[in-house]
């Protein structure tokens, strides 16, 4: 079947044209309240970062206290706990409402812009009876649904990212400092690896990245693939609507019905592949939630059993594994949230380019 919203310009061209669009929202006459409220996120962000900081050292302590059964310092962390509790989810809330805040205004911006150049001249209606030729259908879906998660996915992918990469550098220092340099000890060989949790930690999540994208090396595609047969099945029962209310001067019913259960049986082929391509990550991930934790405390037996590390540190250490491996992670966990924002993005760079297609039109004629 032919998909009717197949983007024809290359990915470069559709993302350029999408952010001439876009950027003008951070860019603008009021683009100081847009970066103001950035640097409001990107502090939050730092906050919390120092709150999981003290909450993996709280970690160490509480653990120590309880391995010493030292009552005194037992009462303090557990005091200690409810202002750090509270600190993290008073945190989490303005992160939500500094996020979403940012999303909100840039979609209003974009879709704005995208209303204007939708309604102007009444474009809408070339855009809606030249059906059968390249100009996209379903501008409307372009411009509400499209228009958000182009807006929405780049907000969120930027602060996490941001917040991986400063969790990576402190926690990182974290695993080093406690773990110190292990000694191997064998057939005559003594062996010293310095710093042996971060280097752990490095070779673990190198594998687990890389199995993640050998066995989800198509799930970009394959969900492009998906949203493209959706929007699809969308159009087709569109035409088969309007052509029943007269709204389209068309007498080919029978192929617009045999169009439409086409529309339905390519929605459910795409959405089985996506299914195996999700089970074969969620396989890898899951198992990776397990896991990590687990070798993270495994790594610290030999100096916990030698006597160089308390049961707080190596709880400690097992924590800050994990979280370094999540933030490594950072790619492998936002590959869905990517390939929905380049669809997106592109259906909306779709749309506008249509538009300027005709813009051109009628400069033509005019001529």
């Amino acid at each position: 079947m032919t998909d009717p919203d197949v983007i024809r310009p290359d990915q470069r061209h559709l993302l350029g044209r999408f952010w001439a669009s876009a950027s003008g929202f951070w860019s603008g006459p009021s683009a100081w309240r847009v970066w103001l409220l950035c640097l409001t996120a990107i502090s939050i962000v730092i906050a919390q970062l120092a709150v999981q900081y003290q909450l993996n050292y709280w970690n160490r302590d509480f653990f120590d206290a309880l391995e010493q059964r030292n009552h005194a310092a037992l009462r303090y962390a557990i005091l200690l706990f409810f202002p750090l509790v509270a600190a993290s989810t008073l945190l989490a809330v303005a992160s939500v409402w500094a996020r979403m805040t940012i999303q909100r205004n840039w979609r209003g911006y974009l879709t704005r812009q995208l209303l204007v150049n939708w309604l102007t001249d009444r474009h809408y209606r070339s855009l809606g009876h030249l059906n059968g030729t390249d100009l996209p259908r379903n501008a409307e879906h372009r411009i509400s649904e499209d228009a958000r998660v182009a807006t929405d996915a780049p907000v969120d992918l930027s602060l996490s990212l941001v917040s991986s990469l400063l969790t990576l550098i402190v926690f990182f220092q974290v695993l080093a400092s406690l773990g110190g340099t292990l000694v191997l000890q064998g057939a005559g060989l003594r062996i010293a690896i310095p710093g042996y949790l971060a280097i752990s930690v490095l070779i673990y999540s190198g594998v687990v990245v890389t199995v993640v994208l050998v066995m989800g090396r198509r799930l970009t595609a394959v969900i492009q693939d998906q949203i493209q047969a959706e929007a699809a099945f969308r159009s087709s029962a569109n035409l088969v609507r309007e052509s029943g209310e007269g709204i389209l001067l068309r007498d080919i019913e029978s192929e617009d019905r045999h169009e439409l259960w086409l529309g339905l049986r390519n929605v459910i082929e795409h959405w089985r592949r996506l299914c195996w391509q999700l089970i074969r990550i969620t396989f890898v991930s899951q198992t990776n939630l397990l896991l990590a934790p687990v070798i993270g405390l495994l790594l610290c037996v030999p100096k916990y059993l030698a006597g160089d590390m308390s049961l707080g540190e190596v709880t400690q250490a097992a924590a800050a594994f994990a979280t370094v491996q999540g933030a490594l992670n950072w790619f492998v966990d936002n590959f869905q949230r990517m390939a929905d924002w380049r669809s997106a993005a592109s259906r909306v760079a779709a749309l506008l380019l249509a538009i300027d297609d005709l813009k051109e039109n009628v400069k033509s004629r005019g001529k």
